[in-house]
């Protein structure tokens, strides 16, 4: 089928006769803005699934791109001429910025090139603070100079440097665009856009100096890859109007090229779409997992699948929004999708900053994480605020822990970065067990960090395993610190279990971020304060190094949004719009006015990550009166103590994570009594430990010890090893198991999963 001729760059391309060979090249699109410090891998997914089916596709990730292009000398140079023929009246913090435009210019590619790890030496000179120039984001260093004095030179530099960034963005903001920001951009039109009225306002906009950067970058992407199909990303609202500027470029200057929409956006907020005039920017929108979807597409503009044999897509059929679901192929398993392809991504030139000092909430935006995936969906899938009765929750479908190694070393060799980021709705512990010990026996030096629920699974030996094998951070939904409240989110944990495998963790060594929640429905302003107590007692006691409070948002796919009766509120409106439909506005006639404490919640929380006022009455975060608390001052600390019986089953697994030891038989002498004795002589990395026991079951647990190994591919269980020590005509299997021998090895790394 030849396909019409399209223009890039003024260029009329040769149309094209396909054969059964030659399949549509598909162009990949990461619109602005999601992460400075690394790609967002849905491109990467979709990219490496079409690699099995040889289907052509390049990617890029725009925001970068745009970052790098308008954070540059040459980039500065021209967004100050731009600003300065505005001949406007700016606030003082611009004015300042403006006066020192030099200091930026010719600063700007040497900073960028050290957040990149380029230029690691001027670290020196950003710290002695008379190297970057200084305007109102720099009057916060008063208060953390106290963190970075115990930090070292680069992680100090990185941060000076941030805020140097962030007052450019402030000036961006003030004098050029206000939609700027470094993770999203003109996001209030995304969020909650029941109408498309006011998105499709600004489309008819004359380009913004930030929507001439993208296109620029976006029209020589097209005239090098000249795509057939083109694949837009949205993962959130701080995407999509960006996405619809490139989709309306492509439009005016590609007309024959297909473009498509797909995305976290699309799969929860466009599910009704009944409005037409998308699609005079998108020919397809897509639903849930797009491998299928986007292969239908591909067979579609080769025009080898009709337009009603698609799957799961909207488009527009004789003036209609019309759902074309007809496709019989399933979806493919997560087995075969092939592995992620981070390949045409510029994966040395994205920026770490550090926004904060707390060692764990910099993970999201300091190194570059490959990222991977455990399971498809959710194995717990109950929680009440959770979207799901939707497929990217509720289709649980994990991977083999073999099959995630593998593609782990693929990505090494690929990218060159030995650390991973596994983007869970919630990691299984099993898997994350048997991924562990995989690592640990093909002896990869990796780093990875997870999402996880609180759940008791996560015991002190499953923490230190964990942390054997390089997991440095988990972070999980804490949510609302009431127990109440918990049974109604059906969350399956308790504030006291949460606090114990915080601690789990902790003592491992894996730092821990909690998600957390107010304005659940029917929450009352007491527990609002109580939950703030708790989450003060659990950073008090040290289990908890991070979080971050959001308020409660009803969305449509939620138990809450889909039955909001038993949940005791109403919805405001009854109406779906033509556009998103997943947030709803809604009524809690019983619960507080809970935006009279988002502000006290977030200051005191960011305090608590940097130690301080952990101390203070809880009043004093607020402005207005607030309930004392009725937590015990105590609670926390009583439920640590609180120390659960850990009861071995016969399946337990058992493992050693030591290496094998030396042995030194002597005789023991007391009263003219004399017992065969044997140390056991154990070095690790950091100490040496000797372990002396009776010689007939010393010499037993030394042979076993081997056989524990977590080099081997088979793991004993704890009724293979009784059974052991019986044959070997040894007694009391349960004494021993539990005697100060055993348990000195414990602490060594013998360890029951």
């Amino acid at each position: 089928m030849g396909l019409p001729g399209n223009k890039f760059g003024g260029k009329r391309r040769r149309p094209r006769i396909f054969t059964p060979l030659m399949s549509p090249s598909v162009f990949l699109l990461t619109p602005p803005f999601t992460q400075l410090n690394t790609p967002y891998p849905a491109t990467a997914y979709l990219k490496g699934f079409l690699n099995t089916r040889q289907i052509r596709a390049q990617q890029a990730d725009l925001g970068i791109e745009v970052i790098l292009a308008l954070f540059s000398k040459s980039g500065l140079r021209r967004l100050f001429a731009h600003i300065a023929a505005a001949d406007a009246v700016f606030s003082d913090n611009a004015q300042r910025i403006l006066a020192l435009q030099d200091h930026y210019i010719h600063s700007i590619d040497a900073v960028i090139q050290f957040l990149q790890g380029k230029n690691p030496t001027l670290a020196h000179r950003i710290c002695q603070e008379d190297f970057l120039p200084e305007a109102s984001r720099f009057e916060q260093l008063d208060e953390l100079d106290w963190a970075f004095g115990a930090l070292g030179t680069q992680d100090k530099a990185k941060h000076l440097a941030t805020l140097y960034l962030e007052d450019l963005s402030d000036l961006i903001q003030e004098c050029v665009d206000p939609h700027f920001g470094f993770s999203r951009y003109a996001e209030r039109l995304g969020r909650s856009a029941n109408s498309f009225d006011e998105l499709y306002a600004a489309l008819q906009q004359e380009f913004t100096y930030i929507d001439q950067i993208l296109i620029d970058i976006l029209a020589e992407r097209m005239a090098a890859v000249q795509p057939d199909l083109v694949a837009v990303s949205v993962p959130f609202p701080g995407n999509l109007y960006a996405a619809f500027r490139c989709a309306q470029w492509i439009k005016q200057h590609c007309p024959g090229v297909k473009i498509a929409i797909g995305g976290g956006f699309a799969n929860t907020e466009l599910r009704a779409l009944s409005e037409p005039r998308v699609f005079e920017f998108f020919d397809f929108i897509t639903l849930d997992d797009g491998e299928a979807p986007i292969e239908h597409l591909v067979e579609h503009v080769a025009g080898k699948r009709p337009l009603e044999l698609l799957k799961r897509c909207f488009a527009l059929v004789d003036g209609r929004v019309e759902y074309l679901n007809l496709s019989l192929s399933k979806d493919y398993k997560q087995a075969d999708t092939g592995t992620p392809d981070y390949s045409d991504l510029w994966l040395d030139r994205y920026i770490s900053v550090l926004e904060i000092a707390n060692p764990m909430h910099r993970l999201w935006s300091d190194g570059r994480w490959n990222k991977l995936t455990m399971a498809h969906g959710c194995y717990w899938g109950k929680c009440t605020f959770c979207d799901i009765s939707l497929d990217y929750i509720k289709v649980y479908e994990p991977l083999t822990a073999q099959l995630l190694c593998d593609r782990m070393e693929t990505l090494m060799a690929q990218t060159g970065q030995t650390g991973f980021h596994f983007v869970d709705e919630a990691a299984p512990p099993a898997l994350m067990r048997a991924l562990a010990l995989e690592i640990i026996r093909r002896k990869l030096s990796v780093s990875w960090w997870t999402n996880i629920r609180f759940e008791k699974s996560f015991t002190p030996d499953l923490c230190v395993l964990l942390r054997a094998s390089g997991c440095i951070a988990v972070s999980g939904g804490l949510e609302v610190a009431s127990d109440r409240l918990l049974a109604l989110i059906q969350k399956g944990v308790t504030v006291a279990q949460v606090a114990r495998v915080t601690r789990n963790f902790t003592e491992a060594g894996i730092l821990v971020h909690a998600y957390l929640m107010y304005g659940f429905p029917t929450q009352t302003e007491q527990e609002t304060i109580d939950s703030l107590e708790m989450v003060r007692q659990m950073f008090a006691a040290g289990v908890l190094q991070s979080g971050f409070w959001h308020q409660f948002a009803m969305t449509a796919h939620s138990p809450v949004g889909l039955y909001p009766e038993q949940f005791g509120v109403q919805k405001e409106s009854a109406q779906t719009g033509s556009f998103a439909n997943n947030d709803i506005v809604h009524i809690d006639p019983t619960g507080a006015d809970h935006e009279q404490f988002s502000f006290g919640l977030k200051k005191s929380l960011l305090n608590y990550m940097h130690g301080i006022g952990l101390e203070f009455p809880l009043r004093d975060w607020f402005e207005g009166k607030v309930p004392r608390t009725s937590i015990p001052p105590d609670f926390i600390a009583k439920a640590l103590l609180d120390v659960e019986p850990v009861s071995l089953k016969p399946s337990t697994k058992v493992v050693w994570l030591g290496g094998v030891p030396t042995l030194r038989r002597f005789t023991k002498t007391k009263k003219d009594k004399q017992w065969d004795m044997l140390t056991l002589t154990i070095q690790d990395k950091r100490e040496t430990a000797q372990i002396n026991l009776d010689r007939a079951p010393g010499e037993w647990l030394a042979a076993l010890l081997p056989r524990l190994s977590v080099a081997n591919a088979e793991v004993l269980q704890l009724q293979d090893i009784r059974a052991d020590y019986e044959a070997a005509g040894l007694e009391d299997f349960d004494f021993f198991w539990q005697s100060k021998p055993v348990n000195a090895l414990r602490a060594l790394g013998l360890l029951a999963l």
